[in-house]
């Protein structure tokens, strides 16, 4: 962090969010690179001017960061700077000073049915590549963050019930179902490749490289994007893309939204309901291409 003085803070800050919140070390890898961004701006000015903060949040609009993103940096700022003043750091509250962008209107990237196909299938029959096939096959099937797939023992996917159970945010689990075909791949991958790389190294881990070790979720990030080059597929794809299609396209096959709440493992509906606004504009989509006289 460029300002020694708040490297301190900050870490008895995410020690606070550790031990007294028991927040996961995801979130704590997120809150630490934030507020080492606002770091870099704050300088040494971060104790008694609002200022910095203003600069931070001008520096994210400028540079063309989503709603979203500037709203969730600014959100780990104030949480930071209510726990510096409740610790005596700072004299007052900065953050409370300084209005939050408001998130706006992103909508996410979507695959259509046919993309998805092609990202599929795209992988051949060997080894890695069917792993690789099981992993896109299982995110599209459960709509999984790739946090929760890397997670995955075998132990928690039963191919009888053609479920699989995952945690989620919050340490939450839940138990997701997924199709036949997703079930095949998986199988074949289980009981060929894995039985083959972790025979001499034993580990629950259910998706493993050829050494017998737990992918890492920027594995998974590198074969999705080989995949989709592979494909054909231009879209910027990333795990959670087949997440967002996931939800996208049971929405508009005529799923429930509590459903859908449900096996995306959302705490709030309305975080679901992002889904509702993408459906429509998508049907936009459709009926100016499609109707003749749109």
């Amino acid at each position: 962090m460029a300002n020694a003085s708040l490297a301190p803070a900050v870490d008895a800050f995410l020690l606070e969010l550790r031990v007294e919140r028991g927040l996961s070390p995801l979130t704590i890898s997120a809150y630490r690179r934030d507020l080492a961004q606002f770091g870099v701006v704050a300088a040494g000015r971060w104790r008694s001017d609002p200022e910095p903060i203003r600069d931070f949040v001008i520096g994210l609009q400028e540079a063309g960061r989503r709603g979203t993103t500037q709203a969730r940096k600014v959100a780990a700022i104030r949480s930071f700077y209510a726990f510096a003043a409740r610790e005596g750091l700072v004299d007052r509250d900065l953050a409370s000073l300084v209005d939050a962008p408001r998130p706006g209107s992103y909508l996410p990237d979507v695959l259509t049915a046919d993309e998805v196909a092609r990202i599929l299938d795209a992988p051949s029959d060997e080894p890695a590549a069917v792993r690789d096939r099981a992993i896109l096959e299982l995110l599209y099937a459960c709509g999984l963050r790739v946090s929760e797939l890397v997670g995955v023992d075998t132990d928690r996917i039963d191919l009888e019930r053609l479920t699989v159970r995952v945690i989620g945010k919050g340490n939450k689990e839940r138990r997701v179902p997924m199709g036949e075909e997703a079930r095949d791949r998986l199988h074949r991958y289980l009981e060929g490749p894995r039985r083959e790389w972790t025979r001499r190294k034993p580990t629950p881990a259910a998706f493993v490289n050829q050494r017998g070790q737990r992918l890492t979720r920027e594995s998974v990030w590198r074969l999705v994007r080989r995949w989709t080059q592979s494909a054909g597929v231009e879209a910027h794809v990333t795990p959670h893309t087949f997440r967002h299609s996931f939800a996208t396209h049971l929405l508009e096959g005529g799923a429930d939204l509590r459903v859908v709440q449900t096996l995306l493992g959302h705490a709030s509906i309305s975080t679901t309901q992002l889904y509702t606004h993408l459906t429509g504009e998508r049907l936009r989509e459709v009926y100016a291409r499609s109707h003749p006289r749109a």
